[in-house]
């Protein structure tokens, strides 16, 4: 008599649901981070020249910068818009529109004539298509990042654990960022070694028009992605009849959006001027631009190991350490790095570009996903943490690459500003984690997430 075989285990529905929105928070950020950084590249090497050619090279350059920002200024706007309907309708719907659009944005721009062949109506579109997707870029990290950490939340309830992994399950969504600026790297490096005429002429689309392959790819894992089972039941759930608008709300108490904007300033503009800016920098200073732009890949390369070390420690000894040691790191390593990237040696550009990028910002930014979400309740919590993280990348990236241009210009080119504004933004980010308030072993929905609770979430009793 034969045996009767032991039925086969079934796949947890919640975990197998979880990876699959780990994964489409990791693509929609790499499409988002790529789209930027590809942006911001380009912008670096030949965008004053083919947007702007009747400025003077410096102008051109911080001309082109300025496009740069625009899709920045556009960012919050994104967030309200995108957190208002996300915190009504839903996230995942939220998510599939923001994707469309910064893909599209992005696949645009490789198709804009340029100045020479439509006049000022070149800058003008490009503007318009930076704006694009600067709103939907808004929308995108606070919808990505809200429906890994809520379904944590959830499969962590079904499951009856104590211990939370929101900042490790996270980190996924955070990943996005390195990868999609080794993508954009990787991309760019190719291209940019076609003849100098070849890459002015057409080389520099090809980044844009691949964006579609990434769009494509993210649209597909998204549409197999469940609903956020928190948002599905507070919207079952009884609402008092003079419930505000998502942004009434946070703006009632506008002490935690401020703190959440706050404490990403730091990663963030180290972010930009460690990236993007630093290909034009690095340039300008006698390197070429496949050496540059191996540095950004073997830094952001670094940053995929230390992203998800430091979210998977900030579970455990909470995010405030986390993000305070890397603020520390980044404003300690402000004057080495800048000096290691002066001193013209490729090796020790990739040390600084590893230390100050891979290594101090991204112990920055790995916990960021968490902490922000953490900071508000599930009614205003796109909103909320979407504005937050937006205001931070307007003020932190947006802008930073135009003050560091115009600081080289006014100093003839000396780092020491740079370097001091390393270290200023790293102190904002240090002094608002002083006045955060830990929220990593507490539950999305306890009164410290209500932005009712007598004591404003997020800030530091």
């Amino acid at each position: 008599m034969q045996s009767a075989r032991a039925p086969r285990p079934q796949p947890d529905p919640d975990s197998r649901q979880l990876r699959r929105v780990a994964l489409s928070g990791l693509l929609g950020t790499a499409v988002e981070f790529y789209d930027f950084l590809v942006y911001g590249t380009v912008a670096a090497l030949v965008f004053g020249e083919l947007f702007f050619p009747r400025a003077d090279p410096a102008v051109g350059t911080i001309a082109a910068f300025g496009t740069f920002a625009a899709g920045y200024v556009a960012r919050p706007l994104g967030g309200i818009v995108f957190g208002h309907f996300g915190d009504r309708l839903g996230r995942k719907s939220m998510m599939l529109m923001t994707m469309v659009l910064m893909g599209a944005g992005s696949f645009l721009i490789g198709l804009l004539p340029t100045y020479d062949t439509i006049g000022v109506w070149a800058p003008v579109l490009l503007i318009t298509l930076r704006v694009v997707q600067g709103i939907a870029i808004g929308g995108e990290w606070g919808g990505a990042t809200l429906m890994v950490v809520e379904h944590v939340e959830h499969a962590e309830r079904t499951r009856g654990t104590t211990h939370r992994r929101r900042g490790l399950w996270s980190s996924f969504t955070q990943l996005g960022a390195p990868l999609g600026s080794v993508t954009s790297a990787g991309v760019v490096t190719l291209v940019s070694m076609l003849p100098d005429d070849e890459f002015r002429s057409w080389g520099w689309r090809v980044p844009f028009l691949l964006s579609l392959v990434l769009l494509a790819v993210g649209l597909f894992v998204r549409l197999k992605v469940a609903e956020s089972p928190l948002f599905t039941a507070a919207k079952q759930a009884p609402r008092t009849p003079a419930r505000r608008p998502p942004l009434a709300e946070v703006l009632r108490r506008p002490r935690p959006l401020l703190l959440a904007c706050c404490v990403g300033i730091g990663a963030f503009t180290a972010q930009a001027l460690l990236t993007g800016f630093m290909i034009s920098y690095a340039v300008d200073h006698g390197y070429t631009r496949p050496q540059v732009l191996i540095a950004v890949t073997v830094a952001s390369c670094a940053a995929l190991v230390v992203l998800p070390v430091a979210s998977t420690l900030s579970d455990r000894v909470g995010r405030r350490p986390v993000v305070l040691a890397g603020a520390v790191a980044s404003a300690a390593l402000a004057f080495p790095v800048l000096a290691l990237v002066d001193s013209g040696s490729p090796g020790l550009l990739i040390l600084a570009l590893v230390l100050g990028q891979g290594l101090a910002q991204s112990t920055m930014y790995g916990p960021l996903g968490a902490l922000l979400t953490e900071m508000f309740g599930t009614h205003v919590r796109y909103t909320g943490a979407s504005i937050g993280y937006q205001m931070a990348t307007l003020v932190g990236a947006g802008f930073s690459p135009v003050i560091a241009s115009s600081l080289l210009a006014a100093y003839d080119g000396s780092s020491t500003p740079l370097s001091l504004l390393l270290c200023g933004s790293a102190a904002i980010t240090a002094l608002t984690v002083w006045r955060l308030r830990e929220t990593h072993a507490d539950a999305l929905d306890s009164p410290a997430h209500r932005l009712d609770n007598p004591a404003p979430e997020g800030i530091r009793s």
